[in-house]
């Protein structure tokens, strides 16, 4: 790339900062560690924006209690840790499919509208949640899935590189976020959290002169 076309780019748009992707955070809340076997619960989504000056910014959010699908396993040591009560009906559920296609809805108009090519799940630990989120997709045979099938961006590692912790609270308190361990494991909580420290972390980058990136001349 030549000297001219650098200066063309603006990395004040969210399209130019992750070679096209639109980042979106996630957090589930499951009755299990196995993704095709046990029930998806909860399931809450961020999307991001960029402001004028080229910062970061949680944008759009989704929440959904979720309906155990048919025949799923239910540990009820999960429930336990993360204090779901399936049976409430205060819960609200949805089925699955129900909520994997206004995930999927949400996210494809915050893709569009900042015209990214395709959109990439950044959670805490994101392996655990993109395997729930890919399998609860493939179960339900939702279309259009914009998520990207195996790359992801893990906070959990962002922020043991930034900050040296990798507990999402930890990490949270070192980066000066506030964090009441008493929400903590409620989906839409820890996506917010989650949320606040991948864009503090993102603009913190920025602000120490690491993005956009240093190119020399040819």
């Amino acid at each position: 790339m030549t000297e001219t076309q650098t200066e063309t780019i603006n990395y004040n748009l969210l399209k130019n900062r992750f070679r096209g992707y639109f980042p979106v955070i996630i957090d589930v809340e499951t009755a299990g560690f196995n993704a095709q076997t046990d029930a998806l619960l909860e399931l809450a989504a961020v999307t991001c924006k960029m402001n004028d000056d080229g910062f970061l910014e949680p944008d759009q959010k989704c929440h959904f209690h979720i309906q155990p699908f048919a025949g799923a396993n239910i540990n009820p040591d999960s429930l336990k840790f993360n204090g779901i009560d399936i049976d409430n009906p205060l819960r609200g559920a949805v089925p699955e499919t129900e909520a994997i296609t206004g995930l999927f809805q949400m996210v494809r108009r915050g893709q569009k509208e900042a015209e990214c090519k395709r959109s990439i799940i950044v959670a805490h630990n994101a392996v655990f949640d993109q395997s729930f989120v890919m399998a609860a997709a493939q179960r339900t045979g939702v279309k259009r899935n914009p998520f990207h099938p195996f790359g992801m961006f893990d906070t959990a590692t962002l922020s043991g590189f930034m900050f040296g912790q990798t507990v999402l609270a930890k990490a949270c308190e070192t980066a000066k976020i506030p964090f009441d361990n008493k929400q903590a494991h409620s989906a839409l909580y820890d996506t917010e959290r989650t949320a606040e420290l991948f864009c503090l972390m993102v603009n913190r980058l920025k602000t120490l002169g690491g993005f956009p990136p240093f190119l020399e001349n040819s």
